[in-house]
Protein backbone atom coordinates (compact mmCIF):
# COMPACT_ATOMS: atom_id res chain seq x y z
CA UNK A 1 0.00 0.00 0.00
CA UNK A 2 2.94 2.36 -0.98
CA UNK A 3 1.73 5.68 -1.78
CA UNK A 4 3.89 7.56 -4.18
CA UNK A 5 2.49 9.90 -5.78
CA UNK A 6 3.19 9.44 -9.85
CA UNK A 7 4.13 11.04 -12.23
CA UNK A 8 0.75 12.80 -13.87
CA UNK A 9 -0.47 13.92 -10.38
CA UNK A 10 3.30 15.30 -9.49
CA UNK A 11 3.26 17.57 -12.46
CA UNK A 12 -0.42 18.69 -11.31
CA UNK A 13 1.02 19.84 -8.38
CA UNK A 14 3.37 21.84 -9.42
CA UNK A 15 2.99 25.73 -10.69
CA UNK A 16 3.46 25.87 -14.12
CA UNK A 17 6.79 28.09 -13.94
CA UNK A 18 9.40 26.55 -11.53
CA UNK A 19 10.41 29.32 -9.79
CA UNK A 20 14.32 28.06 -9.37
CA UNK A 21 16.18 24.78 -10.19
CA UNK A 22 19.36 23.06 -8.81
CA UNK A 23 21.34 19.93 -8.31
CA UNK A 24 21.53 17.32 -5.90
CA UNK A 25 24.66 17.03 -3.97
CA UNK A 26 23.87 14.71 -1.28
CA UNK A 27 21.85 11.72 -0.60
CA UNK A 28 21.74 10.64 3.09
CA UNK A 29 18.34 7.98 4.20
CA UNK A 30 15.81 10.47 3.98
CA UNK A 31 17.83 13.63 4.16
CA UNK A 32 18.67 15.47 0.68
CA UNK A 33 21.06 18.02 0.54
CA UNK A 34 20.90 20.63 -2.89
CA UNK A 35 22.66 23.28 -4.71
CA UNK A 36 20.83 26.18 -5.96
CA UNK A 37 23.24 29.31 -8.01
CA UNK A 38 19.84 31.09 -7.99
CA UNK A 39 17.29 32.37 -5.50
CA UNK A 40 17.18 29.57 -2.38
CA UNK A 41 13.78 27.92 -1.66
CA UNK A 42 12.51 29.54 1.05
CA UNK A 43 12.10 27.27 4.41
CA UNK A 44 8.71 24.79 4.12
CA UNK A 45 8.91 24.87 0.56
CA UNK A 46 7.76 21.86 -1.58
CA UNK A 47 10.75 20.35 -4.56
CA UNK A 48 10.66 17.83 -6.50
CA UNK A 49 14.02 15.71 -8.02
CA UNK A 50 15.09 13.04 -9.64
CA UNK A 51 14.29 11.92 -13.15
CA UNK A 52 10.75 12.70 -13.53
CA UNK A 53 10.42 14.39 -10.30
CA UNK A 54 9.03 11.59 -8.61
CA UNK A 55 10.42 12.34 -4.91
CA UNK A 56 9.05 15.34 -2.76
CA UNK A 57 11.33 16.99 -0.48
CA UNK A 58 10.46 19.91 1.85
CA UNK A 59 13.42 22.59 2.36
CA UNK A 60 13.95 22.71 6.40
CA UNK A 61 17.13 24.14 6.46
CA UNK A 62 19.16 26.97 4.14
CA UNK A 63 22.49 25.87 5.20
CA UNK A 64 24.42 28.95 3.23
CA UNK A 65 24.54 31.10 0.60
CA UNK A 66 24.13 28.16 -1.86
CA UNK A 67 22.71 24.70 -0.36
CA UNK A 68 19.63 23.81 1.44
CA UNK A 69 18.82 20.94 3.49
CA UNK A 70 15.79 18.72 2.65
CA UNK A 71 13.36 15.97 4.10
CA UNK A 72 11.85 13.70 1.90
CA UNK A 73 8.41 12.82 1.96
CA UNK A 74 8.49 9.69 -0.16
CA UNK A 75 11.21 6.86 -0.61
CA UNK A 76 14.06 7.92 -1.60
CA UNK A 77 15.23 5.54 -3.74
CA UNK A 78 16.92 6.18 -6.66
CA UNK A 79 18.40 9.72 -6.35
CA UNK A 80 21.74 10.22 -7.18
CA UNK A 81 24.17 13.36 -7.16
CA UNK A 82 23.79 15.85 -10.01
CA UNK A 83 20.08 14.48 -10.31
CA UNK A 84 18.02 17.95 -11.29
CA UNK A 85 15.65 19.51 -8.37
CA UNK A 86 13.06 21.50 -9.17
CA UNK A 87 11.63 24.53 -6.85
CA UNK A 88 7.52 24.69 -6.58
CA UNK A 89 8.04 28.41 -4.78
CA UNK A 90 4.78 26.96 -2.32
CA UNK A 91 4.66 24.37 0.57
CA UNK A 92 2.94 21.44 0.92
CA UNK A 93 -0.78 21.59 0.29
CA UNK A 94 -3.38 20.01 1.34
CA UNK A 95 -6.96 19.53 -0.95
CA UNK A 96 -10.14 21.02 1.38
CA UNK A 97 -13.77 21.33 0.19
CA UNK A 98 -16.92 19.01 0.52
CA UNK A 99 -15.12 16.25 -2.21
CA UNK A 100 -12.89 15.10 -0.05
CA UNK A 101 -15.68 13.62 2.46
CA UNK A 102 -16.07 9.91 2.58
CA UNK A 103 -12.60 9.58 1.00
CA UNK A 104 -9.34 8.07 2.28
CA UNK A 105 -6.27 9.95 1.28
CA UNK A 106 -2.63 10.41 2.24
CA UNK A 107 -0.15 13.12 3.03
CA UNK A 108 -0.26 14.43 -0.64
CA UNK A 109 -3.84 14.78 -0.96
CA UNK A 110 -4.32 11.66 -3.33
CA UNK A 111 -6.65 9.00 -2.54
CA UNK A 112 -5.67 5.81 -1.85
CA UNK A 113 -9.49 4.02 -1.54
CA UNK A 114 -8.88 2.92 -5.10
CA UNK A 115 -11.60 5.35 -5.66
CA UNK A 116 -11.50 8.24 -8.55
CA UNK A 117 -8.80 11.65 -8.50
CA UNK A 118 -10.43 14.37 -6.52
CA UNK A 119 -11.68 16.61 -8.60
CA UNK A 120 -13.14 20.49 -8.00
CA UNK A 121 -10.90 21.03 -4.78
CA UNK A 122 -8.92 24.06 -3.37
CA UNK A 123 -5.73 23.30 -2.19
CA UNK A 124 -4.55 25.25 0.88
CA UNK A 125 -1.40 25.40 2.71
CA UNK A 126 -0.44 22.78 5.57
CA UNK A 127 1.20 25.75 7.41
CA UNK A 128 -1.51 27.34 9.07
CA UNK A 129 -1.52 29.60 11.87
CA UNK A 130 -4.00 29.03 14.99
CA UNK A 131 -6.74 31.48 15.61
CA UNK A 132 -6.60 34.53 17.21
CA UNK A 133 -7.27 34.90 21.17
CA UNK A 134 -9.70 37.56 19.72
CA UNK A 135 -12.10 34.62 17.62
CA UNK A 136 -11.54 31.98 20.37
CA UNK A 137 -14.85 31.04 22.17
CA UNK A 138 -15.05 31.16 25.97
CA UNK A 139 -17.69 29.11 25.92
CA UNK A 140 -17.32 25.20 27.93
CA UNK A 141 -19.26 23.32 26.74
CA UNK A 142 -19.59 19.22 27.48
CA UNK A 143 -18.99 16.78 24.57
CA UNK A 144 -21.06 13.40 25.25
CA UNK A 145 -19.54 10.01 23.90
CA UNK A 146 -22.40 7.49 25.73
CA UNK A 147 -19.42 5.80 27.62
CA UNK A 148 -20.42 5.66 30.98
CA UNK A 149 -16.74 6.08 32.45
CA UNK A 150 -15.89 8.91 30.51
CA UNK A 151 -18.66 10.93 30.70
CA UNK A 152 -19.07 10.86 34.35
CA UNK A 153 -15.75 10.85 35.52
CA UNK A 154 -13.96 12.82 32.55
CA UNK A 155 -16.39 14.72 30.24
CA UNK A 156 -14.71 15.76 27.42
CA UNK A 157 -14.91 19.67 25.91
CA UNK A 158 -16.73 20.57 23.16
CA UNK A 159 -13.76 22.30 20.88
CA UNK A 160 -11.06 20.63 23.60
CA UNK A 161 -8.72 18.46 23.18
CA UNK A 162 -8.57 14.75 24.93
CA UNK A 163 -5.76 12.31 24.95
CA UNK A 164 -6.28 8.32 25.99
CA UNK A 165 -2.89 7.37 27.26
CA UNK A 166 -1.47 4.33 27.64
CA UNK A 167 0.75 1.24 26.72
CA UNK A 168 0.55 -0.94 23.84
CA UNK A 169 -2.57 -3.59 24.03
CA UNK A 170 -4.50 -1.59 26.93
CA UNK A 171 -7.45 -0.30 24.41
CA UNK A 172 -6.64 3.02 23.11
CA UNK A 173 -7.35 2.30 19.37
CA UNK A 174 -10.95 0.16 20.14
CA UNK A 175 -11.61 3.39 22.42
CA UNK A 176 -11.22 5.25 20.19
CA UNK A 177 -13.15 3.51 17.41
CA UNK A 178 -16.14 3.28 19.20
CA UNK A 179 -16.17 6.81 20.31
CA UNK A 180 -16.33 7.67 16.31
CA UNK A 181 -19.51 5.19 16.21
CA UNK A 182 -21.17 6.37 18.67
CA UNK A 183 -20.42 10.30 17.58
CA UNK A 184 -21.00 10.00 14.24
CA UNK A 185 -24.17 8.56 14.28
CA UNK A 186 -25.83 11.24 16.42
CA UNK A 187 -24.24 14.43 15.42
CA UNK A 188 -24.51 16.57 12.32
CA UNK A 189 -20.87 17.90 12.00
CA UNK A 190 -17.79 16.21 9.87
CA UNK A 191 -14.89 13.67 11.28
CA UNK A 192 -11.58 12.76 10.10
CA UNK A 193 -9.82 10.50 11.16
CA UNK A 194 -5.90 11.07 10.81
CA UNK A 195 -3.72 7.93 11.10
CA UNK A 196 -0.05 9.04 11.97
CA UNK A 197 2.07 5.98 11.83
CA UNK A 198 -0.01 3.43 11.65
CA UNK A 199 -0.53 0.13 10.36
CA UNK A 200 -2.26 -0.50 6.94
CA UNK A 201 -4.08 -3.20 8.48
CA UNK A 202 -5.64 -0.41 11.15
CA UNK A 203 -6.83 1.84 8.45
CA UNK A 204 -8.45 -0.74 6.40
CA UNK A 205 -10.42 -1.95 9.12
CA UNK A 206 -11.56 1.25 10.23
CA UNK A 207 -12.51 2.31 6.12
CA UNK A 208 -14.98 -1.39 6.15
CA UNK A 209 -16.06 -0.47 9.45
CA UNK A 210 -17.35 2.98 8.80
CA UNK A 211 -18.33 2.02 5.30
CA UNK A 212 -20.76 -0.83 7.01
CA UNK A 213 -21.93 1.47 8.78
CA UNK A 214 -22.70 4.18 6.63
CA UNK A 215 -21.41 6.38 8.16
CA UNK A 216 -18.82 7.25 5.42
CA UNK A 217 -20.83 10.32 3.74
CA UNK A 218 -19.86 12.80 6.78
CA UNK A 219 -15.71 11.29 7.56
CA UNK A 220 -12.68 11.96 5.76
CA UNK A 221 -9.63 9.88 6.71
CA UNK A 222 -5.91 10.67 5.63
CA UNK A 223 -3.60 8.01 6.66
CA UNK A 224 0.63 8.29 6.77
CA UNK A 225 1.67 4.34 7.59
CA UNK A 226 4.39 3.33 9.31
CA UNK A 227 6.41 2.16 6.55
CA UNK A 228 6.76 5.34 5.16
CA UNK A 229 9.45 8.14 5.41
CA UNK A 230 9.53 10.22 8.61
CA UNK A 231 8.70 13.25 6.64
CA UNK A 232 5.34 12.27 5.99
CA UNK A 233 4.43 10.83 9.28
CA UNK A 234 5.15 13.82 10.69
CA UNK A 235 3.43 16.45 7.74
CA UNK A 236 -0.03 14.32 8.45
CA UNK A 237 -1.02 15.29 10.94
CA UNK A 238 -0.81 19.31 9.61
CA UNK A 239 -2.71 18.06 6.72
CA UNK A 240 -5.72 16.74 8.67
CA UNK A 241 -5.88 19.86 10.26
CA UNK A 242 -5.74 21.96 7.23
CA UNK A 243 -9.10 20.13 5.89
CA UNK A 244 -10.45 20.20 9.52
CA UNK A 245 -9.97 24.30 9.86
CA UNK A 246 -12.13 24.66 6.22
CA UNK A 247 -15.04 22.90 7.53
CA UNK A 248 -14.69 25.22 11.20
CA UNK A 249 -13.85 28.47 9.47
CA UNK A 250 -15.74 27.77 5.67
CA UNK A 251 -18.39 25.25 6.21
CA UNK A 252 -19.33 26.44 9.80
CA UNK A 253 -19.46 22.64 10.93
CA UNK A 254 -18.31 21.38 14.29
CA UNK A 255 -15.63 19.03 13.61
CA UNK A 256 -14.31 15.66 15.43
CA UNK A 257 -10.74 15.15 15.02
CA UNK A 258 -8.95 11.71 15.69
CA UNK A 259 -5.62 11.36 15.74
CA UNK A 260 -4.42 7.94 15.89
CA UNK A 261 -1.10 8.18 17.28
CA UNK A 262 0.17 11.47 18.63
CA UNK A 263 3.06 9.91 19.98
CA UNK A 264 3.74 8.95 16.44
CA UNK A 265 4.09 12.24 15.34
CA UNK A 266 6.48 13.24 17.98
CA UNK A 267 8.80 10.11 17.26
CA UNK A 268 8.36 11.26 13.31
CA UNK A 269 9.62 14.69 14.43
CA UNK A 270 12.64 13.16 16.59
CA UNK A 271 13.47 10.97 13.15
CA UNK A 272 13.83 14.06 11.20
CA UNK A 273 15.73 15.97 14.11
CA UNK A 274 18.24 13.14 13.84
CA UNK A 275 18.59 12.97 10.36
CA UNK A 276 19.20 16.94 9.74
CA UNK A 277 22.20 16.50 12.72
CA UNK A 278 19.89 18.45 15.63
CA UNK A 279 22.20 17.62 19.31
CA UNK A 280 18.92 15.55 20.92
CA UNK A 281 17.55 16.41 24.23
CA UNK A 282 16.36 14.48 27.06
CA UNK A 283 16.07 10.91 26.55
CA UNK A 284 17.02 11.37 22.92
CA UNK A 285 14.09 13.35 22.08
CA UNK A 286 14.58 16.39 19.35
CA UNK A 287 15.19 19.91 21.31
CA UNK A 288 12.63 21.65 19.54
CA UNK A 289 9.36 19.02 21.06
CA UNK A 290 7.44 21.30 22.61
CA UNK A 291 7.53 23.55 19.91
CA UNK A 292 6.95 21.41 17.40
CA UNK A 293 3.56 19.62 19.78
CA UNK A 294 2.21 23.26 20.51
CA UNK A 295 1.91 24.17 16.85
CA UNK A 296 0.03 21.85 16.08
CA UNK A 297 -1.70 21.44 18.90
CA UNK A 298 -2.75 24.70 19.32
CA UNK A 299 -4.57 24.76 15.62
CA UNK A 300 -7.47 22.91 17.58
CA UNK A 301 -10.07 25.43 19.00
CA UNK A 302 -13.12 26.45 19.39
CA UNK A 303 -14.02 29.75 17.52
CA UNK A 304 -16.72 32.04 17.19
CA UNK A 305 -17.65 29.77 13.31
CA UNK A 306 -17.60 26.04 15.13
CA UNK A 307 -15.62 24.16 17.18
CA UNK A 308 -12.86 21.40 16.04
CA UNK A 309 -12.52 18.77 19.34
CA UNK A 310 -9.52 16.23 19.37
CA UNK A 311 -9.53 13.04 21.08
CA UNK A 312 -6.15 11.67 20.82
CA UNK A 313 -4.41 8.33 21.31
CA UNK A 314 -1.18 8.41 23.13
CA UNK A 315 1.17 5.73 23.33
CA UNK A 316 3.03 5.82 26.51
CA UNK A 317 6.45 4.29 26.02
CA UNK A 318 6.94 1.00 28.89
CA UNK A 319 3.61 2.29 30.98
CA UNK A 320 6.22 5.55 31.81
CA UNK A 321 4.06 8.85 32.33
CA UNK A 322 7.22 10.69 33.11
CA UNK A 323 8.26 10.31 29.52
CA UNK A 324 8.93 13.65 27.78
CA UNK A 325 6.73 12.97 25.04
CA UNK A 326 3.66 11.87 27.67
CA UNK A 327 5.09 15.13 29.63
CA UNK A 328 4.73 17.24 26.92
CA UNK A 329 0.82 16.36 25.47
CA UNK A 330 -0.34 16.31 28.97
CA UNK A 331 0.10 20.18 29.24
CA UNK A 332 -2.14 20.95 26.01
CA UNK A 333 -5.18 18.76 26.88
CA UNK A 334 -8.57 19.37 28.56
CA UNK A 335 -9.09 15.82 29.77
CA UNK A 336 -6.64 13.04 30.07
CA UNK A 337 -7.93 9.46 29.91
CA UNK A 338 -5.71 6.99 31.34
CA UNK A 339 -5.63 3.43 30.85
CA UNK A 340 -4.70 1.07 32.88
CA UNK A 341 -2.73 -2.31 32.41
CA UNK A 342 -4.15 -3.94 35.78
CA UNK A 343 -7.53 -2.83 35.48
CA UNK A 344 -7.35 -4.90 31.44
CA UNK A 345 -5.61 -7.93 32.60
CA UNK A 346 -8.62 -7.84 35.34
CA UNK A 347 -11.44 -7.57 32.54
CA UNK A 348 -12.68 -4.52 33.82
CA UNK A 349 -13.32 -2.92 29.47
CA UNK A 350 -13.24 0.25 28.86
CA UNK A 351 -9.83 -0.01 31.41
CA UNK A 352 -9.91 3.73 32.23
CA UNK A 353 -8.46 4.41 35.43
CA UNK A 354 -10.82 6.90 37.60
CA UNK A 355 -7.90 7.95 40.03
CA UNK A 356 -5.50 8.86 37.21
CA UNK A 357 -8.00 10.19 34.90
CA UNK A 358 -8.99 14.13 34.75
CA UNK A 359 -10.96 16.25 33.28
CA UNK A 360 -10.86 20.01 33.69
CA UNK A 361 -14.64 19.77 32.81
CA UNK A 362 -15.76 18.58 36.07
CA UNK A 363 -16.80 21.25 38.03
CA UNK A 364 -20.37 22.75 39.62
CA UNK A 365 -20.52 25.38 36.91
CA UNK A 366 -20.20 23.49 33.99
CA UNK A 367 -21.85 20.07 34.59
CA UNK A 368 -24.23 20.93 37.21
CA UNK A 369 -23.86 20.43 41.46
CA UNK A 370 -25.23 16.83 41.22
CA UNK A 371 -22.90 15.39 38.51
CA UNK A 372 -19.66 16.98 40.85
CA UNK A 373 -21.11 15.70 43.67
CA UNK A 374 -21.39 11.93 42.22
CA UNK A 375 -18.06 12.07 40.42
CA UNK A 376 -16.61 13.37 43.68
CA UNK A 377 -18.30 10.93 45.48
CA UNK A 378 -17.67 7.97 43.31
CA UNK A 379 -13.53 9.02 43.10
CA UNK A 380 -13.66 9.51 47.02
CA UNK A 381 -15.38 5.43 47.68
CA UNK A 382 -12.16 4.46 44.99
CA UNK A 383 -9.57 5.93 46.74
CA UNK A 384 -11.15 4.05 50.14
CA UNK A 385 -11.05 1.06 48.27
CA UNK A 386 -7.64 1.06 46.59
CA UNK A 387 -5.69 2.14 50.13
CA UNK A 388 -8.04 -0.79 51.47
CA UNK A 389 -6.49 -3.41 49.49
CA UNK A 390 -3.64 -4.27 50.94
CA UNK A 391 -4.86 -4.38 54.45
CA UNK A 392 -7.53 -7.14 52.31
CA UNK A 393 -4.67 -9.09 50.51
CA UNK A 394 -2.84 -9.75 53.96
CA UNK A 395 -5.73 -9.81 56.81
CA UNK A 396 -8.99 -10.45 54.66
CA UNK A 397 -11.56 -8.97 54.12
CA UNK A 398 -13.30 -10.25 57.47
CA UNK A 399 -10.67 -7.76 59.20
CA UNK A 400 -12.56 -4.84 58.05
CA UNK A 401 -14.54 -2.33 59.88
CA UNK A 402 -18.48 -2.88 58.86
CA UNK A 403 -18.15 0.56 57.31
CA UNK A 404 -15.53 -0.44 55.32
CA UNK A 405 -16.97 -3.54 53.90
CA UNK A 406 -19.73 -1.43 52.30
CA UNK A 407 -16.87 0.99 50.80
CA UNK A 408 -15.63 -2.24 49.22
CA UNK A 409 -18.95 -3.42 48.36
CA UNK A 410 -19.96 0.37 46.64
CA UNK A 411 -16.35 0.38 44.94
CA UNK A 412 -16.52 -3.08 43.30
CA UNK A 413 -20.06 -2.57 42.06
CA UNK A 414 -19.19 0.80 40.70
CA UNK A 415 -15.78 -0.54 38.77
CA UNK A 416 -18.00 -3.05 37.18
CA UNK A 417 -20.86 -0.44 36.43
CA UNK A 418 -18.18 1.47 34.78
CA UNK A 419 -17.73 -1.30 32.36
CA UNK A 420 -19.86 -1.16 29.24
CA UNK A 421 -20.01 -3.45 26.18
CA UNK A 422 -18.62 -2.00 22.83
CA UNK A 423 -20.66 -1.98 19.57
CA UNK A 424 -16.84 -2.16 17.78
CA UNK A 425 -16.24 -5.37 19.85
CA UNK A 426 -19.47 -7.23 19.26
CA UNK A 427 -18.12 -9.73 16.91
CA UNK A 428 -15.24 -10.87 19.88
CA UNK A 429 -17.28 -10.74 22.78
CA UNK A 430 -20.48 -11.45 21.75
CA UNK A 431 -22.40 -9.15 23.71
CA UNK A 432 -24.46 -6.13 21.98
CA UNK A 433 -22.71 -2.55 22.04
CA UNK A 434 -24.59 -0.37 24.66
CA UNK A 435 -24.98 3.60 24.32
CA UNK A 436 -25.87 4.70 27.79
CA UNK A 437 -26.88 8.58 27.88
CA UNK A 438 -25.52 10.69 30.75
CA UNK A 439 -28.61 10.79 32.41
CA UNK A 440 -28.93 6.69 32.74
CA UNK A 441 -24.90 6.66 34.31
CA UNK A 442 -25.41 8.97 36.83
CA UNK A 443 -28.49 7.61 37.77
CA UNK A 444 -26.88 4.18 37.90
CA UNK A 445 -24.01 5.47 39.78
CA UNK A 446 -26.01 7.42 42.36
CA UNK A 447 -28.24 4.56 43.02
CA UNK A 448 -25.06 1.74 43.42
CA UNK A 449 -23.64 4.65 46.27
CA UNK A 450 -27.30 4.21 47.79
CA UNK A 451 -26.88 0.88 48.33
CA UNK A 452 -29.81 0.26 46.35
CA UNK A 453 -28.27 -3.10 44.71
CA UNK A 454 -26.42 -4.46 48.02
CA UNK A 455 -28.53 -8.00 47.65
CA UNK A 456 -27.43 -8.29 44.11
CA UNK A 457 -24.02 -10.49 43.49
CA UNK A 458 -21.41 -7.90 41.87
CA UNK A 459 -21.37 -9.97 38.66
CA UNK A 460 -24.55 -8.94 37.74
CA UNK A 461 -23.58 -4.67 37.19
CA UNK A 462 -20.81 -6.43 35.28
CA UNK A 463 -21.06 -5.00 31.18
CA UNK A 464 -24.34 -3.66 31.41
CA UNK A 465 -25.97 -0.23 30.03
CA UNK A 466 -28.08 1.31 32.06
CA UNK A 467 -28.12 -0.20 35.99
CA UNK A 468 -31.51 -1.46 35.70
CA UNK A 469 -30.67 -3.90 33.36
CA UNK A 470 -28.49 -5.46 36.48
CA UNK A 471 -31.78 -7.21 38.05
CA UNK A 472 -33.27 -8.37 34.47
CA UNK A 473 -29.70 -9.77 33.96
CA UNK A 474 -29.93 -12.23 37.07
CA UNK A 475 -33.48 -13.36 36.31
CA UNK A 476 -32.40 -14.67 32.76
CA UNK A 477 -29.59 -16.23 34.59
CA UNK A 478 -31.61 -17.65 37.25
CA UNK A 479 -34.46 -18.91 34.78
CA UNK A 480 -31.44 -20.43 32.37
CA UNK A 481 -30.15 -22.67 35.45
CA UNK A 482 -31.29 -26.37 35.63
CA UNK A 483 -31.35 -26.06 38.85
CA UNK A 484 -33.89 -23.64 41.29
CA UNK A 485 -31.27 -21.42 43.49
CA UNK A 486 -32.10 -17.81 44.98
CA UNK A 487 -32.37 -14.71 42.54
CA UNK A 488 -30.17 -13.26 44.62
CA UNK A 489 -27.75 -14.06 46.70
CA UNK A 490 -25.72 -11.46 50.55
CA UNK A 491 -22.82 -9.35 48.85
CA UNK A 492 -20.50 -10.48 51.56
CA UNK A 493 -20.07 -13.78 49.71
CA UNK A 494 -19.57 -12.02 46.10
CA UNK A 495 -17.11 -9.81 48.39
CA UNK A 496 -14.94 -12.05 49.43
CA UNK A 497 -12.76 -12.71 45.61
CA UNK A 498 -11.53 -8.90 46.02
CA UNK A 499 -8.85 -9.23 43.04
CA UNK A 500 -11.01 -11.43 40.54
CA UNK A 501 -12.72 -10.12 37.82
Amino acid sequence: MMREPTLEQADAARLPDPVSAGVIVAVRGSVVDMRFDGALPAIHSLLWAGDGGRVAIEALAQRDARHVRGIALTPTQGLARGMPVENTGRPLRAPVGKQILSRMLDVFGNPIDRGPALAGVQWRSVHRRPPPLARRSTKSEVFETGIKAIDVLTPLERGGKAGLFGGAGVGKTVLLTEIIHNMLGHQEGVSIFCGIGERSREGEELYREMKAAGVLPHMVMVFAQMNEPPGARFRVGHAALTMAEYFRDDEHRDVLLLVDNIFRFIQAGSEVSGLMGQMPSRLGYQPTMSTELAALQERIANTDSGAITAIQAVYVPADDFTDPAAVHTFSHLSASIVLSRKRASEGLFPAIDPLQSSSKMIAPGIVGERHYALAQAIRRTLAQYDELKDIIAMLGLEQLSSDDRKVVARARRLERFLTQPFFTTEQFTGLAGKLVSLKDALDGCERILGDEFKDLPESAQYMIGAVDEATAKMKGEARGRTRPVPESQPASEEAHAVDGA
